[in-house]
């Protein structure tokens, strides 16, 4: 049984190494058009965007890069809307920011060509590499290190990654565990006032049935 485990441990460090640190998407941006995509960011977390953004041309009948054409990258934290990022940038570069508090961010894109009323069709290529920004800092240059070595670096970040992740979701976990408690607070709250309430009621109700009956010399 212990063989089985460490195999499967083994097995699970090799796909880990074998998995990509990016992921990559591609969209369509018609005319002034924008568009926005949320990812889920633990708390200083430094994104890293690859783009490349080429414009329709009509004559050749495919996509061409246009150095007219102006992208503007912005990032908002949600649902408190604070501005993490806003730039306009060339039509092929990269873009970096750091997230201040854990939660979603909306990142926006928009190309910007001959006017506010362009027509023009632009392919959007984004690469995004998500990364603790102390591992980034302390990362050492390329080609410094064996390749054992960087493979080890790669499993380090990836358990680092993990962790921060899990440590985001325990602050979830806490943060819905705390307003469950609030609420069940709250309604036994409520239940307590509604049958005090109720007891009230009755109380006042036999009172008046009471000398209701007596006056009428019923009892």
């Amino acid at each position: 049984m212990a063989f089985n485990v460490t195999r499967w441990s083994i097995c699970l460090l090799v796909l880990l190494s074998i998995l990509p640190s990016v992921f990559g998407l591609y969209f369509y941006l018609e005319g002034s058009e924008q568009k926005c995509f949320t990812e889920e960011l633990p708390k200083e977390t430094m994104v890293t965007g690859v783009y490349t953004a080429e414009e329709w041309h009509e004559e050749s009948q495919k996509f061409v890069l246009n150095k007219d054409v102006m992208i503007e990258v912005v990032v908002d934290e949600l649902p408190a809307g604070s501005r993490v990022y806003s730039h306009k940038l060339q039509p092929k570069g990269q873009f970096k920011f750091t997230s201040a508090e854990s939660g979603e961010h909306a990142i926006c894109f928009f190309a910007s060509a001959s006017g506010w009323f362009s027509s023009s069709k632009i392919r959007f290529t984004l690469d995004l590499a998500i990364r603790d920004i102390l591992e980034d800092a302390s990362e050492a240059p390329e080609g410094t290190l064996s390749e054992l070595a960087q493979r080890v670096r790669e499993l380090n970040h990836k358990v680092a990654d993990i962790r921060r992740e899990q440590s985001y979701l325990r602050d979830h976990e806490r943060e819905f565990r705390d307003k469950s408690e609030t609420t069940n607070s709250h309604t036994v709250t409520w239940t307590i006032v509604q049958l005090v309430v109720l007891a009230i009621t009755c109380a006042w109700q036999m009172r008046h049935l009471r000398g209701f009956f007596e006056a009428r010399k019923m009892i």
